[in-house]
């Protein structure tokens, strides 16, 4: 109240700090650029696998682009082929960026050439060095037109999907803004009113992208942390004003003048902003304890764009209200505006009053059927496959992946590769490639590798260390790919490599990233999970005062979280939707998705928690009987809930239409489960529990001091001042 009072009465300084603020943390970040994270986000044996080869010191691997000829139907006219193979070959000679090129070389079909052309420089960089080689490309396309001549590889591929990404981000964000704002016009019913959370939002967005920036010479950025930041910004920012204008738009409506209204939000709506804010953070922080750089990038960013929206909505906003005054409800769209101010006199909203019907009349069997579909929808969660998204995955519609599709179908060995990987003393460097020939000529017969070519052997200059790569025709998460990896590490290395004295050894590449990644999501839930629900447990019974509450809480979101993981196993894991979401089944859900979207959910459907528990005790305070206060405080929330969950729903549904298999499955699941826990939970398994359990609701031990909250009807609720000192009363 006081920060509110501060900022509404000192209107001017506090817009212009907050100003200064974003525009300081925007220019910031832009000078400062963001440091992208190096490592593909390795754990286990495949991260041992890749700490060998840096110590073995190798010379930089340079990228490598591949030129893929073949007919564009029927046979392949081979001698025009080789005119166009040689066409390519020389022009690629005479361009600065090319180190070397060979080939080409036939496909063991005989239905394509191929040529690798080996770029120099850094292969960091080489997407931004790359377009003089696809032009190349596509000049020997135009010359002899009769072929199909496409380019693929690291730099190409990298350059279409930064282009795609990028594409994709713009587009989130011009969809989800005005989705965001006709939501907001139709739960206000005024322009100005829907405009303001908004650009708040906006503005918590941006501000949170540059401090990412600049956080990331901390602690390396993914390349997903902004679209992660946009996600959860525009759903929280918007939330969090959205449920502190609502309040001070009642109060007004209830006749407090313009600072008493801000003072009223600040304690109730903005109390229950720092609450569920901080149970937020909590949450998010969580995924420090999984010790992956994936996971710190977006908790890094995901904090603090919750934390930017946080102090937004309780520093400039007060000054924002108190400056617009009664121009806030300006201009008002007339028929919206007479459906927006239902309930602020007094009414109640007649629908969620027929919904809570049910729940308040008979509790059991309405929690016992709504507890039992939440737990049925999340039954096929216990069949879910975790895999990292791989090549396969990557969206289609660019250039490169069709060409990369196209290769790897005539090429396997240039898709999914094992990297063997052993450090041996220097002087058992030929016993270790005699083994290692031994095991080559081991998966030369084998059906679970390919044979297109011989697989490469490299040792290091100070023959510490040789690497092996094995090419599979099987890409990543397909039963067939895992069975190679176990081949290898299960019983080829150790029966060929475990005759080399001293040797150690290790696989790394795609395959083996994704199996060793999952397991390691698998091993760090737990301890995640843990950690959430005792912080997230603490929180919520030092704010209300109950352990009841507090432990309600924690089922609840168990049961929102636990039906959006069997929503997700049931979509994405399976084909039936493809053709619905436009997506190609993985067969599985991306690996480091649950852990995530259980920090999140459970950060976030602690608003509606927080917010609605905070109206049922604040009249059950002011005298009412635990069954009304459930009812009235639930219908005195259900528009503000109701509103944040739309917006909510609406910006991750937006998401879900991206190309990036990550992010459809991240806004899927998310939509979902904020579905989920604004209707269900919110509506029936919620009003049930709390008019099940009656007074217990807020029982505390005593040795806590807290004690059962007492109903006062000492101050006057019906004016301003009666409802602050009733708010200091509880």
């Amino acid at each position: 109240m006081r920060v509110a009072r501060w900022s509404a009465t000192h209107p001017w300084r506090a817009i212009i700090i907050w100003l200064v603020f974003v525009a300081a943390s925007i220019v910031g970040g832009s000078v400062a650029g963001t440091q992208k994270a190096t490592d593909e986000g390795n754990v286990g044996e495949a991260a041992r696998a890749e700490q060998f080869i840096d110590d073995g010191e190798f010379p930089e691997q340079l990228a490598v682009e591949r030129i893929l000829i073949t007919a564009r139907s029927g046979e392949l006219d081979t001698a025009e082929a080789m005119r166009a193979a040689d066409d390519a070959a020389g022009r690629a000679r005479n361009l600065p960026e090319v180190a070397d090129v060979e080939g080409p070389v036939p496909s063991p079909d005989g239905t394509a050439l191929m040529l690798s052309i080996t770029m120099n420089g850094d292969p960091d960089t080489a997407s931004d060095r790359v377009q003089p080689l696809l032009d190349l490309t596509a000049a020997v396309q135009h010359d002899h037109p009769a072929l199909l001549i496409e380019e693929a590889g690291d730099g190409s591929i990298i350059k279409d999907l930064n282009k795609k990404l990028g594409d994709d981000f713009v587009r989130a964000e011009l969809f989800s803004i005005p989705v965001t704002l006709v939501i907001l016009l139709i739960a206000f019913g005024a322009l100005i009113a829907a405009g303001v959370p908004v650009l708040l939002a906006l503005s918590a967005v941006g501000s949170a992208i540059g401090l990412a920036a600049l956080a990331s010479h901390l602690v390396p950025a993914f390349d997903s942390v902004n679209n992660v930041i946009l996600l959860i910004g525009m759903a929280v920012g918007v939330d969090y004003s959205l449920f502190y204008l609502r309040r001070e738009r009642e109060e007004r409506a209830r006749g407090a003048g313009h600072l008493d209204a801000v003072e009223i939000a600040a304690a109730t709506s903005g109390h229950a902003v720092v609450v569920s804010g901080l149970a937020v953070i909590i949450s998010m922080s969580g995924m420090f304890l999984a010790n992956d750089g994936i996971f710190t990038s977006f908790a890094v960013g995901s904090i603090l764009v919750v934390g930017v929206s946080m102090l937004g909505s309780l520093t400039v906003l007060p000054a924002i209200l108190a400056k617009l005054g009664r121009w806030v409800d300006r201009p008002r769209i007339p028929l919206v505006w007479r459906l927006s101010a239902v309930g602020q006199n007094g009414g109640q909203p007649r629908l969620w009053t027929a919904l809570l019907t049910p729940a308040l009349r008979h509790p059991v069997i309405t929690l016992m059927l709504s507890v039992g579909a939440l737990v049925a929808l999340a039954v096929p969660a216990f069949d879910m496959k975790l895999k990292l998204s791989g090549m396969q995955d990557l969206p289609r519609e660019v250039p490169s992946m069709v060409a990369y599709e196209h290769l790897t179908a005539v090429f396997p060995s240039t898709g999914s590769n094992h990297t063997i990987v052993v450090k041996a003393a220097p002087e058992r460097a030929k016993q270790v490639a005699s083994a290692l020939d031994a095991l080559a000529a081991r998966t030369a017969t084998d059906p679970l590798f390919a044979h297109d070519q011989e697989p490469v052997r490299t040792v290091s200059p100070n023959q510490a260390v040789t690497t092996l790569e094995v090419g599979t025709p099987y890409f990543s998460g397909t039963t067939e790919a895992e069975q190679s990896l176990n081949r290898l590490r299960d019983t080829l290395l150790p029966q060929i490599l475990g005759q080399v004295d001293g040797a150690e050894y290790a696989v790394t590449g795609e395959i083996a990233g994704t199996i060793d990644y999952a397991q390691h999501v698998r091993e760090k839930l737990p301890i995640v999970v843990g950690f959430v629900l005792v912080l997230t447990f603490l929180v919520m019974a030092w704010t209300f005062r109950s352990l009841v509450v507090a432990a309600s809480s924690i089922m609840l979101n168990l049961l929102s979280v636990g039906a959006a993981y069997g929503l997700l196993v049931l979509v994405f894991q399976h084909t039936w939707a493809e053709s619905l979401l436009d997506f190609r089944s993985t067969g599985g859900v991306v690996a480091w998705l649950p852990l995530f979207l259980f920090v999140v959910l459970f950060g976030l459907s602690m608003d509606y928690h927080v917010f609605v528990v905070s109206r049922v005790r604040e009249t059950f305070l002011a005298g009412a009987s635990n069954r009304d206060a459930v009812a009235a405080g639930i219908t005195k929330s259900a528009g503000v809930v109701t509103s944040a969950a739309v917006v909510m729903v609406g910006v991750f549904s937006i998401f879900g239409t991206l190309s990036f298999i990550e992010m459809k499955q991240l806004g899927v699941g998310l939509a979902a489960a904020i579905l989920i826990d604004a209707t269900i939970i919110r509506a029936v398994v919620l009003p049930s529990l709390m008019t099940l359990l009656g007074k217990a609701n807020w029982w505390a031990p005593k040795f806590l001091g807290w004690g059962t909250p007492q109903a006062t009807a000492q101050p006057d609720a019906a004016t301003a001042e009666g409802q602050k000192n009733l708010l200091r009363v509880g």
